[in-house]
């Protein structure tokens, strides 16, 4: 087998749904240089780190080892992030806060008074029909372009208010 190829066999090894099958995949480099992909270990192979891949249980015969049979403390608490993780001040995040409510309030006041222009240029569905419009086809889409824009205009300003609501 060309390496080529056997890159192509591994790439569909790792992203076919049996990538997440209960085996290791070993990479095996023979005495000739072929590279061979198998699950089975040999002398000369080692096992691939395959992101996504979650090993099969160990299979245990016999009695549960006495640690295990110990009574089980309860798991600690998950930490939300990491005790090095960088903390912010009170002070600080509520200065942030502040900072991002008032940008937050000035893309507010652009896109209302941008919709408010919209609307008055789109006169209840009947704008003014242009120079360059004669052909009734250019009109329509021109209104229909003008209904999109005032339709995302509407959903960005009731974006902002949930973003201005959910601030601290």
């Amino acid at each position: 087998m060309t390496t080529s190829v056997t890159g192509l066999v591994l790439a569909g090894v790792m992203f076919h749904g049996a990538a997440e099958a209960q085996t290791t995949v070993y990479k095996c480099v023979d005495a000739q240089g072929r590279v061979e992909f198998t699950d089975t270990g040999k002398k000369g192979c080692k096992a691939l780190d395959l992101p996504g891949y979650i090993p099969a249980p160990v299979e245990r015969r016999g009695p549960p080892p006495a640690a295990a049979r110990a009574s089980n403390p309860a798991p600690a608490a998950a930490t939300p992030s990491p005790s090095n993780f960088p903390r912010v001040d009170t002070s600080q995040q509520r200065a942030r806060d502040d900072d991002r409510r008032g940008i937050l309030t000035e893309e507010l006041r652009a896109e209302e008074q941008k919709l408010g222009d919209l609307r008055k240029v789109f006169n209840n569905g009947e704008p003014e029909r242009q120079g360059n419009e004669r052909n009734y086809a250019k009109y329509q889409e021109r209104v229909a372009q003008m209904r999109d824009d005032i339709s995302r205009t509407e959903r960005n300003i009731e974006a902002l208010r949930r973003e201005i609501a959910n601030i601290r």
